[in-house]
């Protein structure tokens, strides 16, 4: 997303006369001399484009990729931007859509990662493939940085390419003969991994949902936590908090009821912690947390949103020892025949990225990273707050979740793009309960945030 903010200065074209005009080729009439030959007539033929081999493999289509809707949300979206840009070639577009971080990494962690990828070239140095689960010494880092005193060891946690990888990871461990349960709204990728997998029906366009999924609506008025109640048992638990739309942090109180909910029932939570170091208050920052959770749950988490590592790539699964399928198989077992299968391990640079965010220095940039992101937040929030509008999350979180009552979702998006030239999300794009509402993420330049409000308020003064 980074990249394509280039283009609102200087949109890229498909012509190849454009492209040579933009170079001053200095060539005044050459003239090539060539000896004569005889030769037959060479006739040239116009080729189309268009045209297609009628040659088919015998090879069928995987049915789930068929079940799929329109495309992914995030390229839908930047399909949209891309052609507002062709539309508006001068419009100076900011994009609050996408969840890409933008400032800096910190420098106290390039450096590692730069001295990492130096040593490479030296006999000394060198190192080529690594332990598929990640190095010892991240491992442990993360444990003690994140679990003290929660049980969870070096063993239990596994380093990755980054947690929504871990999550397919995770639904190819679990295969396509189980039931799964999410947050409505949610993060796109749970359940279009579900589909993928063949775990789910077809989609219903009536009610906007896949068939062998129970969604689990959140609400303003549930605060936006699940009646559990109402909730049918499932196998499997997609649980976000802080969530990714809402930007709702899961309290005590609340994840205790999950896990008891999941234990009555027999069933794994898989619990996305990705935004837990914005958590502000005293909501668990882990649902290890939660007594009885380490027979119940895995915890997916990041860095891509703590140190700007959206590009680089790191994060980590942690899956207990005491976490069992129903024939007493660890599920860890699996998990990491499937790892060691799948994934050769995370870059040796990234994982030299990462132990220097969890040193103390690193800890206090991280830190200092969030704090700004949240401070866009505010200003987000208290410029919608201000034109009257119910605004939720933004709290614990770096997004805020707009309620635009009795409108399409996809309408206010294209109304902001129109308007303003501020990308935003749709809430629908995360799931039904996610209708009439708009995900702003805080993730910008503070110029830009700043530019993209006083355009909000313009246009909804």
């Amino acid at each position: 997303m980074a990249a394509m903010q280039n283009l609102s200065s200087s949109p890229l074209s498909s012509s190849s006369s454009d492209f040579f005009s933009r170079f001053n080729f200095n060539v005044k009439n050459p003239t090539v001399s060539l000896p004569r030959t005889s030769a037959g007539v060479c006739k040239c033929v116009a080729t189309s484009q268009d045209s297609k081999t009628d040659y088919k493999t015998a090879v069928s289509r995987n049915a789930n990729m068929a079940k799929l809707q329109a495309g992914y949300l995030f390229p839908e979206i930047a399909r949209r931007r891309n052609a507002h840009l062709l539309k508006y070639p001068d419009a100076k577009v900011i994009s609050l859509g996408i969840g890409d971080t933008t400032e800096p990494i910190p420098e106290v962690i390039t450096s590692a990662m730069a001295k990492r990828s130096h040593a490479l070239s030296t006999l000394e140095g060198y190192s080529g493939y690594g332990a598929e689960q990640g190095e010892k010494p991240v491992r442990a880092l993360i444990s003690k940085t994140f679990y003290s005193d929660l049980g969870i060891g070096e063993e239990d946690i596994f380093v990755s390419d980054g947690a929504k990888c871990d999550i397919t990871r995770l639904q190819l461990v679990f295969g396509s003969n189980v039931s799964m349960a999410v947050q409505d709204p949610s993060y796109p990728a749970y359940v279009d991994s579900s589909v993928i997998l063949g775990q789910t029906g077809l989609y219903q366009k009536d009610v906007e949902k896949y068939g062998n999924i129970e969604y689990m609506r959140c609400t303003p008025e549930n605060g936006f936590f699940p009646d559990l109640s109402k909730v049918s048992r499932t196998d499997i638990i997609f649980f976000c908090s802080p969530n990714n739309p809402t930007g709702s942090s899961a309290t005590r109180e609340q994840l205790t009821q999950l896990v008891e909910f999941a234990k009555m029932n027999g069933s794994i939570i898989v619990y996305d912690s990705a935004y837990a170091m914005y958590i502000s208050d005293d909501n668990p920052k882990s649902i290890f947390e939660i007594p009885g959770a380490k027979e119940v749950a895995i915890e997916t988490s990041s860095f891509s949103k703590y140190a700007g590592f959206t590009g680089v790539r790191l994060g980590w699964t942690v899956v207990p020892k005491e976490l069992l399928f129903s024939d007493g198989f660890p599920v860890a077992k699996d998990f990491n025949r499937i790892v060691s299968t799948c994934f050769n391990g995370a870059s040796n640079i990234a994982q030299a990225g990462g132990l220097a965010c969890l040193s103390p220095e690193g800890l206090e940039a991280m830190r200092g990273v969030i704090g700004f992101y949240k401070e866009n937040t505010s200003i987000i929030m208290d410029t919608f707050n201000s034109l009257g509008y119910n605004v939720y999350g933004g709290k614990n979180a770096p997004y805020v979740w707009v309620n635009f009552p009795g409108r399409s979702s996809w309408d206010v998006f294209a109304e902001m793009l129109e308007k303003t030239h501020v990308v935003t999300t749709p809430g629908s794009g995360f799931g039904p309960g996610g209708e009439g509402f708009i995900r702003v993420s805080a993730f910008g330049h503070r110029e830009n945030v700043l530019e993209a409000c006083r355009r909000f308020k313009q246009l909804y003064k």
